[in-house]
């Protein structure tokens, strides 16, 4: 077979469990428990990040042709998180991103540097740009462009291809994120962005202000090019349509997901948080129709606000966030997205403490509108099957204390 058939069949199986009866009550599930309605259980999702390598190495991909091969990858990447079994989905149409493309080599105007790590699989650290207040001025916010002539060339390409067997859509999100305390951390570095906010707190917060305006700018600067689309039908934030506008009109800001966290502030106490970074974020953030808030942080000191938030949907519960304060806090007034430890999945001989932990955090749920996903996976450490294992372990629990 040709490597184009050969895509295109793997289409076609992609394509029907897209549509099948399995999926629909996945996607209502997640619409369900994002809308504050009673799922039928708590949605599953496990996201393989840097196992990928493991579990599909480029050798076995079988297209040459470099366009190919990447769709088939990301086909491939469907097929087997069908096989794991969690609550993964797929979307009922084959996505084209449009060509919005960042003018000049430096997203903030300076060179962001790492200082890489001597062994494979080691640190790296920062290599910050910004080392006094004065080289704030060297700053530019970044400008983005759309290129019409290619983002058409790239829907021509994806129509001819599989076009009678998935409708194909252009697809366009935001460039800089809300989060903005990473952007932070790699212009001054992370050492410098925490004792900065008590040696030279006004330079913190020139900088922070000058990463809002840029995010600000970015959002109006994408919504006048009418290529953003609505980002409601994957994992984590499947939801009811949040487009309030009518549907002839280009979608906006304010009929999307937001989602920020602040990692990077992890050990920074709750009241120099919110002066310096959330303050910032929350300009941001109600911009949007929607909006998550954490990642892998502890913010069982910042609950209250993180709550403060007004649009918040889905609070990010993360494995070193204590779920019983978040459970207390905040009941059914938002979704929990509570995050699993990726070493305890992994690392084990067997998942019995999984079973255990997953069984007395849904206990200690109980009630409240739950998602349970498993991110940050770096490796599976030879245990091919774990992911499968977890999925239907989760899914036990979750159905049984639902």
């Amino acid at each position: 077979m040709d490597e184009r058939s050969y895509v295109r069949e793997l289409a076609r199986k992609v394509a029907a469990l897209a549509a099948s009866d399995e999926y629909e009550a996945r996607r209502r599930r997640w619409r369900d428990v994002n809308a504050l309605r009673k799922p039928d259980r708590p949605p599953v999702y496990c996201r393989p990040v840097g196992c990928w390598p493991e579990i599909l190495p480029d050798a076995d991909l079988q297209c040459q042709d470099p366009a190919l091969r990447g769709v088939e990858a990301a086909l491939r990447h469907h097929l087997i998180k069908d096989d794991i079994g969690d609550d993964s989905l797929i979307p009922p149409f084959w996505p084209v991103a449009a060509a919005v493309r960042q003018e000049g080599r430096h997203t903030w105007g300076v060179e962001i540097r790492r200082i890489r790590p001597d062994s494979p699989g080691g640190a790296w650290r920062y290599d910050p740009p910004i080392k006094e207040e004065a080289d704030l001025d060297r700053l530019r916010a970044p400008e983005f462009v759309h290129n019409e002539a290619e983002t058409a060339r790239r829907l021509d390409a994806a129509r001819e291809l599989l076009g009678d067997i998935l409708p194909v859509r252009v697809t366009g999100g935001l460039p800089l994120s809300p989060t903005m305390c990473t952007a932070a951390a790699d212009l001054v570095g992370l050492d410098a962005l925490m004792l900065n906010m008590a040696a030279r707190p006004e330079m913190i917060h020139r900088l922070m202000a000058f990463l809002q305006r840029a995010t600000l700018r970015s959002m109006d600067r994408l919504e006048a090019m009418c290529v953003l689309s609505e980002n409601n039908h994957g994992e984590m934030y499947c939801s009811d349509s949040l487009k309030t506008s009518p549907p002839s009109e280009p979608v906006r800001v304010g009929d999307l997901w937001g989602a920020a966290n602040s990692q990077e502030f992890d050990q920074v106490s709750p009241a120099m948080w919110e002066e310096f970074l959330l303050d910032y974020q929350r300009p941001i953030l109600e911009r949007f129709a929607l909006v998550s808030y954490g990642c892998c942080e502890n913010l069982t000191q910042k609950i209250e606000g993180v709550l403060g938030i007004p649009n918040l949907r889905i609070f990010v519960s993360s494995a070193w966030t204590d779920l019983a304060k978040v459970v207390e806090a905040v009941g059914d007034r938002c979704t929990i997205m509570w995050r699993q430890k990726a070493s305890d999945v992994v690392f084990p001989d067997d998942l019995s403490g999984q079973r255990r932990h997953l069984r007395e955090g849904l206990r200690i749920a109980k009630g409240c509108y739950v998602q349970i996903v498993l991110r940050e996976l770096q490796t599976l450490r030879g245990h091919p099957r774990r992911l499968h294992e977890w999925a239907r372990i989760a899914k036990e629990e979750a159905a049984a204390h639902c």
